[in-house]
């Protein structure tokens, strides 16, 4: 548990407490083990314990569009930009007809190529950019009525 090193009178001495529970300590001096009763309890510190929380899956039907679903998707029907980018192609335009998981736009992000799929059935209503247009995580994108 701990090792200590005292000098009393000149004499040098060795103490490793190995276990104290309550107010009873064992421990070793100079290699004698010895049971010694304390005038009161000591409290141990106790590391905390960590928990965490449980993991829930999505509830998405697929990972890529989870990212671009926005709150409330089922009434607004805006897709957003999972991450900050430029956009490199934009694949549909107002009036087109999309069905769920049909690729939108190309976004590059980080120097790689990411595919924004349509998280909806229905007609697109707005784009809302242009290609080489830069863009934030979260800005909208389509709006898909």
């Amino acid at each position: 548990m701990k090792d200590f090193k005292f000098k009393i009178n000149g004499n040098e001495y060795v103490v490793h407490i190995s276990n104290v529970d309550g107010n009873i300590a064992e421990l070793e001096v100079n290699g004698t083990p010895y049971r010694v009763e304390l005038d009161k309890e000591l409290k141990q510190t106790k590391t905390p314990k960590l928990i965490r929380p449980e993991a829930v899956p999505a509830t998405d039907s697929h990972p890529a569009v989870a990212k671009t679903v926005s709150p409330g998707s089922a009434t607004s029907g805006a897709v957003k930009s999972p991450l900050p980018g430029v956009i490199l192609d934009v694949l549909v335009k107002p009036g087109d007809h999309v069905k769920v998981g049909q690729r939108l736009i190309v976004l590059e992000a980080m120097k790689m190529e990411n595919n924004i799929d349509s998280d909806k059935e229905g007609k697109v209503v707005e784009v809302k950019v242009r290609k080489g247009d830069s863009v934030l995580e979260g800005d909208t994108l389509v709006i898909i009525g």
